[in-house]
């Protein structure tokens, strides 16, 4: 017995991110299978993820729009999602030569 925490992964994992250090509130992007989810992070308050381009040859980010916005980092950060807004990933069947690539945009333990 795991207390949940395999199937709470799966979920995250299904979305597109998960938890990779809990204390720093990062989570990790990686290859989602659901097109589109809602998450209600408050009263009338919710997180929309909508994946466009999704199959399973396309399994590589190509780039990620959070509120409208361009968004190059690989991670997300916990105050991002409960702010709520709504997240489009673009997936495709390459490796993304621009996305998350630069340094400042991966996942980091301490800064």
């Amino acid at each position: 017995e795991d207390v949940g925490q395999m199937s709470a992964w799966y979920v995250f994992s299904a979305l597109g991110f998960y938890p990779v250090n809990p204390s720093n509130g990062q989570y990790v992007f990686g290859s989602p299978i659901v097109e589109n989810a809602t998450i209600t992070v408050g009263p009338k308050k919710y997180f929309q993820i909508q994946v466009k381009n999704n199959s399973k040859k396309n399994i590589y980010i190509q780039h990620i729009m959070l509120n409208g916005k361009k968004y190059s980092r690989s991670y997300l950060l916990h105050e991002d999602i409960i702010k709520g807004g709504k997240l489009v990933i673009t997936m495709g069947s390459n490796p993304s030569k621009t996305w998350g690539v630069n340094q400042a945009d991966r996942p980091y333990s301490e800064r």
